[in-house]
């Protein structure tokens, strides 16, 4: 026998947690996830930061306006992100510094001589770049935990080990069955199933949108010198890498993109020398080991937007999906713009246009 539900999510990371935390209000909602436990994949493996040019200029509303959220609620605590430039990239710096800047962003340009105050022992090749004095960590555990705490209070049901196995959309109603055997029906389906999003979708019977996971490396690593707690998380301008200080140690990255299947996704050898490779050409700190290693998937759309909005063809089919890697960043904004459009509500402080589904059907 089925249970019954006004919204079935699929998935309980970062993007099914803030939904199911907001709909509680609005009837009775479950969240089937596929693993052990929520968050599992790309939100327990975040190495998050709040900084309002990550993403590019069409995120960036999502990411300013979860910033109240975010602060509020002690998320997040101080940080600043500094980019680097050689001198052949100045021009590309100073369209970076000039497009968010234009966006009200607070960017601040550095000559070389401020680029050392800020990262000592600096390689010579940088000689300029830019900060971002707004820029924030995020505690993400702190945050899925509070959304899914809130979900559960609320009364909605979390259900582990319940991977999707058939949607079938029957008399107004998602007959929905788990690969374990559970059996509920629901009146909306959300699909926030991250690198999974278009396989879930094809089960619904949408058509897939090209939603297509990347993994994403970093690696801890112990110093053989002190990391500056104050350190700056440090980006170069040609996005070949970035690294912030965590807990005394370094969390490093070769900022890599590297296409895969959805799956539990795990850092290769290549990836961390290339990334060590990379940090070396920044600052000559020596490293005294790799403590940990780690992969997570980044799932973009075919134009790196987020997927927020029904489909254009399948009714109550809702996608909540392509967040890339700022979903946490953009998290309580994105959520707030999907439940307008659950709702049927006028859009609040972030245009839901760019983000539609239906840019695809067009």
């Amino acid at each position: 026998m089925s249970q019954a539900f006004d919204y079935a999510i699929v998935g309980a990371g970062i993007a099914g947690a803030s939904l199911a935390a907001g709909l509680i209000e609005d009837g009775r909602v479950l969240v089937l996830e596929a693993e052990d436990q929520p968050g599992y994949h790309s939100t327990g493996r975040s190495a998050a930061f709040w900084t309002e040019s990550y993403g590019g200029p069409l995120v960036q509303p999502l990411t300013t306006a979860s910033a109240d959220f975010l602060q509020a609620h002690g998320f997040v605590s101080p940080r600043g992100a500094l980019t680097l430039a050689r001198a052949e990239e100045k021009a590309e710096l100073d369209a970076f510094i000039a497009e968010f800047t234009a966006l009200g962003v607070r960017v601040e340009p550095l000559d070389r001589a401020a680029l050392e105050v800020r990262l000592p022992e600096l390689d010579p090749q940088w000689r300029s770049g830019a900060y971002e004095p707004d820029c924030q960590d995020i505690d993400v555990a702190a945050l899925h935990q509070h959304w899914l705490s809130e979900a559960r209070r609320g009364g909605a049901e979390i259900v582990s080990r319940a991977r999707l196995d058939t949607a079938q959309r029957r008399d107004g109603l998602w007959h929905l069955q788990t690969e374990a055997g559970h059996r509920f029906t629901a009146r909306v389906l959300i699909d926030a199933a991250g690198a999974w999003a278009d396989p879930v979708a094809v089960l619904a019977g949408a058509a897939p949108l090209g939603i297509q996971p990347y993994r994403r490396t970093v690696a801890q690593l112990r110093m053989g010198v002190p990391v500056p707690a104050d350190l700056p998380l440090t980006f170069g301008i040609d996005e070949l890498f970035y690294f912030k200080p965590e807990g005394g140690k370094l969390w490093l990255s070769p900022h890599d993109e590297t296409p895969c299947e959805p799956c539990d996704a795990a850092a290769e050898e290549i990836d961390v020398a290339l990334a060590i490779d990379r940090f070396q050409q920044v600052v000559d700190w020596p490293i005294e080991q790799v403590e940990q290693r780690w992969a997570g998937l980044r799932s973009f759309a075919p134009d790196r937007l987020p997927v927020y909005g029904f489909d254009a063809a399948v009714p109550d089919f809702f996608w909540f999906a392509g967040q890339g890697g700022f979903g946490i960043q953009t998290a309580p904004a994105a959520a707030d713009l999907a439940l307008r459009l659950l709702r049927g509500q006028a859009p609040g402080a972030v245009d839901p246009n760019p983000y539609d589904p239906a840019r695809f059907a067009r």
